[in-house]
């Protein structure tokens, strides 16, 4: 009974394939070449996931279209271009370097970079105090404690 249960788990579990069936190009050639480029679109309704590998019904319509254009005499960078012409860069999941996206693509390491100096700034500036603090009593300093306590 555990073994059955344990086998419908993973069936329900396992991921569901997007593409269907009626979708498929009957070249397999132009298949391949359209199941590449859809793994590099970007799903517009579900954000970080291909259009290849979605079930929403926009990507299926954007599968189609580069169907489509494949089947129509598009070259790959054709496809891309047209997507991206219509739809802006953000379709594509890994959008070209340029100076116009400049900011994001170095957003992410200068904020790295400035924290890691403000943690070694902030350090080093502890180190005096640190050892100041550990510093023994001079003789001075024993002698007005004791007039202190004693005082």
């Amino acid at each position: 009974m555990r073994v059955i249960v344990l086998i419908l788990a993973l069936i329900v579990a396992a991921p569901a394939f997007a593409v269907q069936p009626d979708e498929m190009l009957a070249d397999p050639a132009l298949e391949a070449r359209a199941r590449a480029i859809s793994k590099e679109v970007r799903c517009l309704v579900c954000r970080n996931e291909s259009i290849d590998d979605s079930n929403a019904s926009l990507a299926r319509d954007l599968r189609l279209l580069v169907r489509e254009r494949l089947t129509a005499g598009d070259s790959d960078a054709e496809v891309l271009d047209y997507l991206v012409e219509r739809y802006g860069e953000f379709v594509l999941l890994k959008p070209k370097f340029s100076a116009a996206n400049a900011a994001l693509w170095l957003a992410g390491p200068a904020a790295f970079l400035i924290g890691l100096i403000v943690i070694v700034a902030y350090h080093r500036a502890r180190r005096p105090h640190a050892e100041a603090r550990e510093a023994p009593l001079t003789d001075e300093e024993k002698r007005r404690l004791d007039d202190i306590l004693n005082g």
